[in-house]
């Protein structure tokens, strides 16, 4: 890791008694506690199986973190994943995410081979103690999963709360789903993907779908989704895409805090990375607009940070982290002063560790 900006390691692979770690997510609360979710693995470093959401929290800037905390667990050892946590103003932390049986793999939910209860569901949590203990799983996947999606997930990475405009206090999730096939399809096809949101206009309680978009041509097919919030309260919304459109990142706006989008996904090639997820965080004084993922072209690797002075029309690198292989990340406002990085990377695997990095953000506009 480059040296110059304190970094620390939350997560490192075969330890706490997990295989790997891996989906980062990170917030800041209220008392300026951070809290490094990532999903816990516990048989191997795949997608499926048995998978726990686990937290570490960090009340020095990220130079220490507690042991890890189990927060969500699916009980019949399956999988627990996609955490898309959110601070609102009153303090309280709502974390939502899914939850899938121990045998249901994503290409299985695809072909539409596994049944609905051991398919992807969608559940809340929250606590109102900074993080330290957590209410009881709800399940809320009849109000934020249409029936005919097979395929579902949150985020991953922070979600964001609204704080301006006419719909100031809106729970935003982005998420993602597939939909059946046609034709001679299995339903694995990338054409199949499409991107939509969760809202929530009573503090997580109830929840409903926001804009949905998707047109299954081929040609640009949304999956996993970041967004923030820009001034005045329009939405960004940045999402990973892997289809027959230039480069491998799409972008979206919403003027009404997620229900519609301004106009549906269009490429944004100028975010060169791999088909790979991404975050995206809006910073107020001074107003920056950032984006993190890895910056080689076609290699999870040489993870980066860039920054948009025009709202996300236009991009330019402002600190790359290493050459080493890196995947997943999360961006977090850790301070007036700086910014916070959790991302998965190590010297061989980008799925060795998950590290926080803090940048000043002097450096970063």
């Amino acid at each position: 890791m480059a040296h110059g900006y304190p970094t620390s390691v939350p997560y490192r692979a075969g330890t706490d008694g997990y295989h790997t770690f891996r989906i980062p997510a990170a917030v800041v609360t209220g008392a300026g506690t951070i809290l490094a979710f990532a999903e816990g693995r516990h048989g191997s470093a795949g997608d499926s199986g048995h998978i726990d959401i686990v937290l570490k929290r960090s009340t020095d800037g990220g130079a220490t973190w507690d042991g890890p905390r189990v927060v969500a667990s699916e009980p019949r050892k399956g999988t627990a994943g996609n955490p898309a946590p959110i601070v609102a103003r009153d303090g309280r932390i709502v974390l939502v995410y899914v939850r899938n049986g121990p045998a249901a793999t994503e290409d299985k939910i695809r072909r539409g081979q596994v049944a609905a209860a051991d398919g992807r569901r969608v559940y809340v949590q929250a606590s109102d103690d900074d993080g330290v203990t957590w209410s009881a799983p709800r399940e809320i996947t009849a109000s934020a999963k249409r029936p005919e999606w097979r395929w579902y997930a949150t985020g991953p990475g922070h979600a964001v709360e609204l704080r301006q405009g006419p719909h100031a206090g809106r729970l935003v999730v982005p998420a993602n789903h597939s939909v059946p096939p046609t034709g001679r399809d299995n339903g694995t096809e990338g054409k199949y993907n499409g991107g939509h949101c969760l809202l929530s206009d009573d503090g997580g309680t109830s929840w409903r779908i926001g804009y949905v978009d998707g047109n299954n041509d081929g040609y640009l097919n949304i999956n996993e989704s970041t967004a923030t919030e820009l001034p005045e309260g329009r939405l960004y919304v940045n999402s990973r895409t892997d289809s027959t459109a230039p480069g491998n990142r799409a972008d979206a706006y919403s003027a009404d805090g997620g229900q519609t989008l301004e106009a549906p996904f269009r490429p944004q090639a100028d975010l060169v990375c791999p088909v790979v997820e991404g975050s995206v965080l809006h910073c107020e004084a001074p107003d920056v607009l950032l984006f993190s993922a890895p910056g080689a072209p076609d290699a999870r690797a040489v993870m980066t940070v860039r920054a948009s002075a025009d709202g996300g029309v236009t991009w330019r690198p402002v600190h790359t982290v290493s050459g080493l292989p890196a995947a997943y990340s999360d961006l977090v406002r850790v301070d007036a002063d700086t910014v916070g990085l959790l991302y998965e990377t190590g010297d061989t695997s980008a799925y060795s560790t998950i590290a926080f990095r803090r940048v000043p953000i002097a450096e970063l506009t």
